[in-house]
């Protein structure tokens, strides 16, 4: 059995030392890792982020997380990335890493993700530079989520970890004027994707990003997604127990 605590969007900042400690320890308790998606601080700084780090140092077990759009704000993302690093928080940026649980190895691949939309209404690489630069990042973030996937090819269990959403599905409740700001269907499509290139499925999904969404949905090919935003699961996390093939348990 492998149990993956999640979750994300707890905007943690300065002066809030504490307030995620203990809830840290209980999760590391009834876990085998611990998976962050995204928008950790508030406003991107490297104080901001020593404050995560703290609360996370003293956990027996594994932390990996992305970065969101909150932690990015502050143009310092080699410097947030620094302080939780230095505290002991693995970031991964269309990159992978792998954990052994009993003898199972856990691959997690991982990215912030962008926003882009959903067919058919989605970003088109026309126009403006602008415009042709929104839609490259989505692209390309994408395509490095699928070639870390496919990096994991020698794992026994898979899990994508994004902070936007590769589905329109856990969006819902968000203004659907906004989801092309909260998510791309080239996320789900990558996630999609490398189990075909690598002939592995990818056991599940997390993100977070959407405050107002919903909690649960599958990619076209039945992977299952789930929104772990703090707002959206109501908890410090939420776990996920996978049987040693990636099964819920």
């Amino acid at each position: 059995m492998i149990t993956i605590a999640a979750v994300g969007d707890i905007h943690l900042g300065e002066g809030m030392a504490g307030s995620y400690a203990a809830d840290v320890a209980a999760a590391a308790r009834e876990a085998d890792v611990l998976l962050l998606a995204g928008d950790l601080t508030r406003h991107g700084t490297a104080p901001e982020a020593r404050v995560v780090a703290g609360e996370f140092a003293d956990s027996p077990v594994p932390v990996v997380a992305v970065l969101g759009n909150h932690d990015l704000h502050g143009d310092d993302e080699k410097g947030v990335t620094a302080a939780l690093e230095e505290g002991g928080i693995q970031v991964l940026e269309g990159s992978h890493t792998v954990v052994e649980i009993g003898g199972r190895r856990l691959g997690v691949a991982g990215t912030v993700g962008f926003g882009g939309g959903f067919p058919p209404a989605t970003a088109s690489d026309f126009g403006e530079p602008e415009m042709k630069a929104f839609a490259a990042r989505n692209r390309t973030l994408a395509a490095c989520l699928g070639e870390a996937l496919c990096g994991l090819d020698a794992c026994d269990v898979r899990v994508a970890l994004t902070h936007y959403a590769p589905v329109r599905e856990t969006l819902e409740g968000e203004p659907a004027e906004i989801h092309a700001f909260l998510g791309s269907h080239l996320l789900g499509e990558a996630i999609d994707g490398s189990a075909v290139a690598c002939g592995s499925p990818v056991a599940l999904a997390l993100h977070g990003h959407a405050h107002a969404g919903s909690p649960d949905g599958r990619t076209s090919a039945g992977v299952p997604v789930h929104n772990v935003a703090r707002p959206v699961i109501g908890r410090p996390f939420r776990l996920f127990a996978l049987d040693p093939d990636g099964r819920p348990a």
